[in-house]
């Protein structure tokens, strides 16, 4: 099986006991290690895959949790390092009625953001695998070289690069910084996840097919587009195929698209599989990793949190096989 590398942030999410309460009014919270970059990869080692993480944690408590909560799992953090410059990044977040999130970063810097270019080893990416990043680590701050460098050394060693915009506009200045360094990136990728919600925003373009057409940039030659609880398509320049979504009663959406990248690269990082192959993979088969994607994200919403809510491949499986009922 080939190594999932996530580069981008880690952090911790404080979840809200209450729903349906704007974050003023929530008064007790549970601690939870996430951020998406850290969510995919431990989606990736709780299915039961090799995954590997690149970041930076303040030398705090915060910090000391999240590596304990992925390594537990089989993340490789080896290569996760800790500053006294900043602390770990916290985000704060309320749940509506329907499970569906807001949230308030506390993140000016935070120790993420201080990871730059220098700290990326090549060797991390020698034996190839797959290189899976998000957008909320492009601002302008050194993390965004580090993500350069990293995408300069997986394509020297052929892996395929994966990127999920994860649009986060609270974390941004102005809208537009956040659309134009989606922009300057997708063409590094060769499989891009983006959601229904995303899709206008990130492309400008409100008919949907021309709004994906457009996404076909540079190495861009898979988009996995994802449409909540109306399922997922994978889609190439020349087919699409649909799965539909499991129907769950939603507690927390946190992770859920995470998750379901994470379990949609760890089937493809089962196989020997380059661009090519995965652009010509049978229907069947591609309709299989769709759908154990899907169920993974469905399981995943039914608890609170994201790291801890994951489901493991049995549980996954069980899903998909129709003999739970959730």
């Amino acid at each position: 099986m080939k190594k999932v590398i996530s580069i981008g942030e880690a952090l911790i999410d404080f979840i809200p006991h209450e729903k349906g309460v704007e974050l003023k009014g929530v008064s007790n919270f549970l601690r939870v290690a996430g951020g998406a970059p850290l969510n995919v990869a431990a989606t990736v080692a709780k299915l039961g895959g090799k995954s590997q993480m690149l970041t930076k944690l303040g030398l705090d408590g915060f910090g000391d949790h999240i590596l304990e909560e992925v390594k537990v799992l089989g993340v490789d953090t080896s290569k996760v390092l800790r500053t006294k410059e900043a602390n770990t990044a916290l985000a704060f977040v309320s749940l509506k009625e329907d499970g569906e999130r807001d949230f308030s970063f506390y993140r000016n810097p935070s120790a993420d953001m201080l990871l730059n270019s220098s700290e990326i080893e090549e060797d991390v990416f020698k034996d190839g695998g797959i290189l899976h990043f998000c957008s909320v680590s492009l601002i302008d701050a050194p993390i965004k070289d580090a993500h350069r460098k990293a995408i300069e050394f997986a394509k020297n060693n052929n892996c395929l690069i994966s990127f999920d915009p994860n649009v986060r506009l609270p974390l941004w200045e102005r809208p537009e910084a956040c659309r134009k360094a989606i922009l300057e990136f997708l063409p590094f990728s060769n499989i891009v996840k983006i959601s229904d919600e995303e899709l206008e925003f990130i492309t400008g373009i409100s008919d949907e097919k021309e709004a994906l057409d457009f996404l076909f940039q540079g190495d861009v030659e898979i988009i996995i587009y994802t449409k909540g609880t109306d399922g997922a398509e994978f889609i190439t320049k020349e087919r699409k195929v649909f799965s539909p979504s499991f129907k769950v009663e939603a507690q927390d959406t946190t992770g859920a698209g995470d998750s379901f990248i994470g379990a949609f690269l760890y089937k493809v990082a089962e196989g020997d599989n380059t661009v090519e192959s995965l652009v010509n993979l049978p229907e069947e088969r591609v309709k299989e990793i769709i759908t154990f994607s899907n169920a993974t994200a469905a399981l995943t919403v039914c608890k609170r949190g994201a790291i801890g809510a994951l489901p493991t491949k049995d549980e996954v499986l069980i899903l998909v096989k129709g003999k739970k009922k959730i």
